[in-house]
């Protein structure tokens, strides 16, 4: 009988200097408790700024919660190479400085060049961007990531499931964000269809006299 565990999914994350550096808490907490996936963790400096002025934390929190930690700087490490053999990635959340570096390949940093490996090796890549309003070049950015195959998935909050707290919009993103990545989530709460009460009367347009 074989007995050799399973193979872990490895999902690369990256926390960039957008404001919202707890979707890339929630993700770290919510795949660590999916069996088999293993996470590896990036952090940009203006990200550490981030999680000190949003969240009051620091890397002592932060890194227990990945399996792996690389600095940013380290663009020799394992996830620079399309040889390691990750399921897909996460910028969360994704500011317009790293979207630009993605769109236009300049892998200058350990986060765009993992991102960069995601894309030539045709793997998903999920960017949480965030910023408003937007510019053109915003616009360009996102449609040039998107046409070489990421997938742009700006944190917009859902309300129909009539969220009580911050931290169920937070966590209904990074929900969706792990549907993407095609991996289970049997207790994440999913849309049931529209149930309109009984004494409700649908809408319809009045008439008009001929």
């Amino acid at each position: 009988m074989n007995t050799a565990a399973a193979p872990q999914r490895r999902i690369v994350v990256a926390i960039s200097g957008a404001s919202g550096a707890v979707y890339g808490v929630r993700l770290l907490q919510m795949l660590r408790d999916i069996p088999g996936v293993q996470t590896h963790l990036t952090v940009s400096n203006a990200g550490y700024l981030n999680l000190r002025q949003e969240l009051d934390m620091g890397p002592e929190q932060l890194h227990p919660l990945a399996d792996v930690v690389y600095p940013v700087a380290d663009v020799g490490a394992a996830i620079a190479s399309g040889s390691f053999a990750a399921s897909g990635m996460v910028v969360a959340p994704c500011s317009m400085r790293t979207l630009g570096s993605v769109a236009h390949a300049l892998s200058d940093n350990l986060i765009a060049r993992a991102a960069d490996v995601m894309l030539k090796e045709r793997r998903r890549l999920v960017l949480m961007v965030r910023e408003t309003p937007l510019h053109l070049a915003h616009l360009r950015n996102m449609t040039a990531a998107t046409e070489m195959g990421a997938i742009v998935f700006p944190p917009v909050p859902a309300f129909y499931q009539r969220p009580s707290t911050i931290d169920e919009l937070v966590t209904h993103s990074v929900s969706r964000v792990i549907d993407l990545l095609g991996l289970p989530q049997p207790d994440a709460p999913r849309w049931g269809g529209l149930h309109t009460p009984s004494n409700v009367l649908p809408f319809e347009a009045p008439r008009r006299e001929p």
